[in-house]
């Protein structure tokens, strides 16, 4: 994985491609649990996000089974599964600072949760929302 050429393969592949399975390990059970889901990335960072849940009940919301997962054990598995078929171990950080969060959420790339009938602030304040961090850099 050490070798430029496979480090620009992966950026190409990070770029052009959205959808992913993760892998993580339950909160409870510490069984592993695979979820297709979505990435963005932005400024050679990589993210996955959601929208809030129970948009017109904001007291039912309960975090999403992957987020949970990943504050209770945030390495998990990023396979790639469009482009480029590989699986990257990766750890989790939740972005908590509201800052840190807008940037993410006001991105080209997020356009769609923006228009999903939500507010901004509500996007910004509730929905999930992790950096992905690999065990090899990104950034050039």
């Amino acid at each position: 994985m050490t070798s430029a050429a496979r480090l620009n393969e992966l950026r190409r592949a990070l770029a052009a491609d959205r959808t992913i399975d993760i892998t993580t390990t339950g909160a409870r059970t510490g069984t592993p649990r695979t979820i297709e889901i979505w990435y963005h990335y932005i400024e050679e960072k990589v993210y996955i996000c959601g929208i809030p849940g129970e948009a017109n009940n904001p007291s039912k919301r309960r975090p999403r089974s992957w987020l949970a997962n990943l504050r209770a054990n945030p390495e998990f598995d990023f396979s790639l599964k469009e482009s480029l078929q590989e699986t990257l171990p990766a750890r989790a950080r939740e972005l908590t600072d509201r800052t840190e969060r807008a940037a993410v959420m006001l991105a080209p790339q997020t356009q769609w949760y923006r228009e999903q009938g939500h507010e901004l602030d509500d996007l910004i304040d509730n929905a999930p929302l992790i950096e992905v961090n690999f065990y090899f850099a990104l950034a050039r």
